[in-house]
């Protein structure tokens, strides 16, 4: 990645001259992450040659962050460029309906079976569970799951209300220096809502998230780590996150009848499985 000290000059040449020059040396300077951003979302050269177009949109998605970027934005270059590049990629995605009908058809039913076993069970199902309870068999209910990974299920999605434009995953841990009261309140509390509902969750399923959301490790870099397939680590990424929905859903339909936070949802302790703990361990 890029060296901080270069980085911040790199930036400040540019903020301060806004020469064309500059602006290339920006823009080139952070090509490698845009790789580092397909890399995070599950996204390798193994799907052919589409991968060069998404990596056209990421660049595209750079040069936006590099042309729109404000210091006043009070957040890290990097940072406000990552987002940009996950946009226009996502954007991208979805204007390709690139999965066929059924196997989103099936994803969605894998989906609805997980939230309805979470909420007559409240645990996590297996993925045989799964199988069971929507009468087919284990091999298509991961084959759904790496389908659901392939249109980019995520934390993002997590239905904190049912309001559109709720605050996502990475909004909640950003680090921003000036927050309205009653908006931190707000953070603080899906803060604890969505730590106690990864607590629920298998150990293997809390490590898998530790390690992409709060190491940043990528899909493929998970899978060396755990010693298990690359696909297997997307379909447990998706059931996790299944979950989580299920679990978040649940909470906010009840708080909405009782017009009160959903008692089951409580503080829990952040996650401190050590990789080392679960190398190794079969998935």
């Amino acid at each position: 990645m890029v060296n901080q000290s270069d980085d911040l000059a790199l930036l400040q040449r540019f903020l301060k001259t806004r020469s064309p020059q500059a602006r290339e040396d920006l823009i080139l300077r952070y090509v490698p992450l845009v790789y580092y951003v397909l890399g995070r979302m599950g996204i390798s050269r193994e799907i052919g040659e589409e991968y060069s177009d998404l990596v056209s949109r990421g660049l595209l998605g750079l040069i936006d962050a590099v042309d729109r970027f404000d210091p006043s934005f009070k957040t890290k270059f990097s940072t406000y460029a990552t987002l940009r590049i996950r946009g226009e990629i996502l954007d991208h995605l979805r204007s390709l309906d690139w999965l066929p009908r059924a196997a989103r058809k099936r994803s969605r039913e894998v989906k609805a079976a997980v939230e309805a076993f979470w909420s007559e069970n409240h645990r996590e199902p297996t993925d045989k569970e799964i199988a069971n309870w929507m009468g087919i068999d284990v091999a298509q209910v991961r084959q759904a799951l790496s389908d659901a990974s392939r249109v980019i299920i995520s934390l993002d999605g997590l239905p904190f209300s049912e309001e559109e434009g709720d605050t996502s995953f990475h909004e909640l841990v950003a680090d921003t220096e000036q927050v309205d009261p009653e908006e931190q309140t707000d953070r603080e509390l899906q803060k604890s809502q969505l730590i106690a509902a990864i607590s629920q969750l298998s150990e293997r399923e809390q490590l898998i998230l530790s390690l992409y959301y709060y190491e940043e490790l990528t899909m493929k870099e998970i899978s060396q780590v755990l010693g298990v397939s690359e696909s297997r680590i997307c379909q447990l990424h998706a059931k996790a996150i299944m979950g989580l929905q299920a679990q978040l859903a649940q909470a906010n339909r009840r708080e909405d009848k009782t017009g009160q936070q959903e008692p089951g949802i409580q503080k829990a302790s952040l996650l401190d499985q050590h990789i080392e703990s679960s190398h190794g361990r079969e998935l």
